[in-house]
């Protein structure tokens, strides 16, 4: 039941985000352009049109995900704590490929900034948690084992294969470290959604955000590009997580 609900999420959530939306948009007027009915059509062919170029455009997604990455600054180094937990991401297992190439870019950047806050405090440890997805390998190790490739030892190393999404993680590490400070490290566009989760649990987590997909302003004069698609659908994501977690807490 709950793999059900887990893969239902999914499917509805990409009919609310950009892409998912657009093409519907797209389906609807394709349907009423066969159906003759022209004037339909034109509409949601044109809303289509103006939903692509809108988050396309580069200052709207960087609007967008500034909106976002701003909530939080980055790490101070400075904090004694006993756990960093580095949330997972996504990963491939193509053998043909090193380590590095089979996490995402995104669990990269988690795991080096998580062992770069280790290596500034003493005797702390990382926890890695991740399911396997659509692999035979947890991200959790997959994560694990490229920090152990950069140095870390084994034994400063927790792992949860299981968990598929933030609150899963949360609710593991809150068996670990209870409501002592803890380390948070994630991507800064996802940072607000998971810092809502954690503190909904009674747990004090320190804010360590990377990943920034924010940019300088570069001027209104701009290209549309499958960049700044990707960057909007990221943030919307986003923003509709924030907005569905805040819908249940008043149900």
């Amino acid at each position: 039941m709950m793999e059900l609900g887990f893969l239902l999420k999914k499917f509805i959530s990409f009919f609310v985000e950009p892409l998912g939306l657009i093409l519907t948009l797209l389906a609807v007027g394709i349907y009423y352009f066969y159906a003759k009915n022209e004037n339909r059509a034109e509409k949601f062919f044109l809303s289509s049109f103006l939903l692509l170029f809108l988050f396309a455009y580069p200052p709207f997604a960087n609007y967008l995900v500034s909106g976002l990455e701003d909530q939080y600054t980055k790490y101070d180094y400075k904090q004694d704590v006993a756990y960093i937990h580095v949330l997972g991401s996504g990963h491939d297992t193509d053998a043909a490929q090193p380590i590095s190439s089979q996490i995402s870019d995104a669990g990269v950047k988690r795991v080096i900034e998580g062992i770069i806050i280790h290596n500034h405090t003493p005797n702390s440890k990382i926890i890695f948690t991740g399911y396997e997805g659509k692999t035979d390998v947890s991200n959790a190790q997959m994560n694990a084992s490229l920090a152990q490739e950069l140095n870390v030892s084994r034994s400063d190393i927790l792992i949860n294969p299981l968990p598929k999404d933030t609150k899963e993680e949360a609710l593991f590490t809150k068996t670990v470290v209870g409501k002592a400070p803890f380390v948070l490290v994630t991507s800064a566009s996802h940072m607000p959604r998971a810092m809502m989760l954690f503190k909904s649990l009674g747990m004090h987590p320190i804010a360590a955000p990377t990943n920034f997909y924010k940019t300088a302003f570069r001027g209104y004069l701009r290209a549309p590009d499958a960049h700044a698609l990707y960057i909007s659908t990221l943030a919307i994501h986003e923003y509709l997580g924030i907005a569905w977690a805040k819908l249940k807490s008043l149900v």
